[in-house]
């Protein structure tokens, strides 16, 4: 096991950050350029010739997304007998930032940016296949970026293998080995709605999913149909990539802003309106 102030190469540890089924995550400074960087370090016992023959085809196809939203790898190489992968450290991850309250503005910018990224690889006719907030890494000025293209399928194909690991925000297809486009839609769909109600639909899914009564009171109708279909169980119902997807959350963005500043505007008053009355 790795461990604090230990050195690899040119990098120095500085302290574990998060653990998977494939990796664990560290953050160390580079020495070198005098920067802080994320080092993923998969886990021993799962590496083998054919995981990184595997990880070598998924990186090149990977290599050519150059997107604001898509998180790019900085380096992949064997240090001190341990398969590193390096990227940009960012200030936290979603899941992270998903314990505290954030407001619907902030909320509704993020899942645009998550919408963005995903699309964008869609158009390069890739796959992310483990699109969950551990993966979407958040940077000053509200930039969010989605991490391991490249990595994703390879780790996911890995665990499975291993007979570890769970659904998570995985979609049923998915976990049966047959991934697609519409399979990050549903992994989409569902950090969208744990964002905009707090809570995360488990599997065996069913609609209506446990905080369906708090989507209703700060969703517009049409932003819940969105939901509905992007977590539908059949893939074929679904929105069939994440670009199609985008650009029905793009004709619903301005109707549940509004709807949701009204709902609030009403709740105030009538709040207002109820301590007046029992000050009475």
């Amino acid at each position: 096991m790795l461990k604090c102030r230990q050195r690899l190469d040119k990098y120095r540890i500085r302290k574990r950050i998060a653990e998977g089924g494939f990796a664990t995550v560290f953050k160390a400074l580079d020495t070198i350029e005098g920067i802080n960087v994320a080092l993923k370090v998969p886990h021993p016992h799962l590496i083998n010739s054919d995981v990184l023959e595997d990880f070598r085809r998924e990186v090149r196809l990977a290599a050519r997304l150059d997107h604001q939203n898509v998180l790019p790898l900085k380096n992949a190489s064997y240090i001190d007998g341990n398969f590193v992968i390096v990227y940009a450290l960012g200030e936290e991850s979603l899941d992270e930032r998903l314990r505290r309250r954030m407001a619907f503005s902030t909320a509704m910018n993020y899942a645009e940016q998550l919408m963005t990224a995903a699309a964008y690889a869609h158009r390069y006719r890739i796959i992310h296949c483990d699109i969950k907030p551990e993966n979407v890494i958040l940077f000053p000025d509200h930039r969010l970026r989605l991490a391991d293209f490249g990595i994703a399928r390879v780790a996911q194909k890995t665990i499975r293998a291993s007979g570890s690991g769970t659904v998570g925000f995985m979609a049923p297809e998915q976990a049966m080995g047959r991934p697609s486009f519409r399979s990050d839609v549903f992994s989409l769909g569902l950090i969208l709605y744990r964002m905009f109600t707090g809570k995360l639909p488990e599997w065996p899914f069913e609609w209506p999913p446990p905080g369906y009564a708090i989507a209703k009171r700060r969703l517009h109708p049409e932003f819940i149909e969105l939901l509905e279909r992007a977590l539908e169980l059949s893939p074929r119902r679904r929105f069939r990539d994440a670009d199609q997807m985008l650009s029905a959350f793009k004709r619903v963005k301005a109707k549940t802003l509004r709807y949701h500043t009204s709902r609030s505007k009403t709740t105030k008053k009538g709040t207002k309106n109820g301590n007046a009355t029992r000050r009475r």
